[in-house]
């Protein structure tokens, strides 16, 4: 059997109650009991609550766009992965770029968020890329390996049984910029062939998504490609008919 695709909406800090609501009620409409392509969304953490009361029984998964790596104490203002689980979440965002560039999160720290969310129950995606300079100077492999071996040093590649990857090139991210089909698919090879190094079962069975810029227009040539399987939705998956023609892309 093959990786059943996986289509994630990281929404960021975005939306309103009333646009949450109304935005998690227009995926639940559009997305059948038949489709065969996994569906998430990552709201803000306060409207977590919101998804599970009207996604239940759909379809539809929610998750967490990030969590401390501590189970409990005196952290404040940072939300547990036990926490999300509480909600049903069955997702963790790990290690994405913002968070790595504006909140100083170096490797290390997203390892130990990603070992907390296995702890926790939940699935990590784990995010790596790498910026445009990086791209300039011919570092993508370099710093995507790094990225992914800091994970692999301290949860052994047998993690990734239950984990996501999602690669997002930095220059690619709200930038209307998307690595052309071929860029990400030659990324996407390197991370399967890297990890086929240390558990081929593993790394062929891993899901690997694109984040970058996706939209309904560039899916279904994403997709197509052989080992891109979904993608981490940002600015589209804030509108509901958009973020279903990129499911629609998957699901074919």
């Amino acid at each position: 059997m093959g990786r059943r695709p996986l289509v994630a909406g990281n929404w960021k800090m975005n939306g309103s109650r009333a646009a949450s609501k109304a935005l998690l009620a227009a995926v639940r409409q559009g997305i059948g009991a038949d489709v065969k392509t996994e569906v998430a969304v990552c709201p803000p953490f306060l409207y977590i609550p919101l998804a599970m009361e009207v996604l239940m029984g759909s379809p539809v998964v929610w998750g967490g766009q990030n969590l401390d790596p501590h189970t409990t104490g005196a952290y404040t203002g940072e939300i547990a992965g036990l926490m999300l689980k509480d909600f049903a979440c069955t997702y963790a965002i790990v290690g994405h770029s913002e968070r790595r560039a504006l909140f100083s999160e170096r490797d290390a720290v997203v390892a130990e968020k990603y070992s907390a969310a296995q702890s926790a129950g939940l699935i990590p995606i784990l995010c790596v890329g790498e910026t445009l300079a990086e791209r300039e100077a011919g570092q993508t492999e370099m710093v995507v390996a790094r990225q992914l071996d800091a994970v692999l040093a301290k949860s052994g590649v047998e993690s990734l049984v239950k984990a996501v990857i999602a690669y997002e090139p930095v220059w690619a991210i709200g930038t209307g910029k998307t690595a052309t089909p071929q860029q990400a698919q030659d990324v996407h090879a390197f991370i399967r062939t890297r990890l086929g190094g240390l558990d081929y079962t593993v790394a062929a069975g891993v899901r690997i998504l694109y984040g970058g810029s996706v939209k309904g227009s560039n899916a279904g040539e994403l997709f197509d490609r052989p080992d891109i399987d979904g993608g981490l939705i940002g600015g589209a998956s804030l509108q509901a008919e958009e973020f279903l023609s990129i499911v629609r892309a998957a699901d074919r």
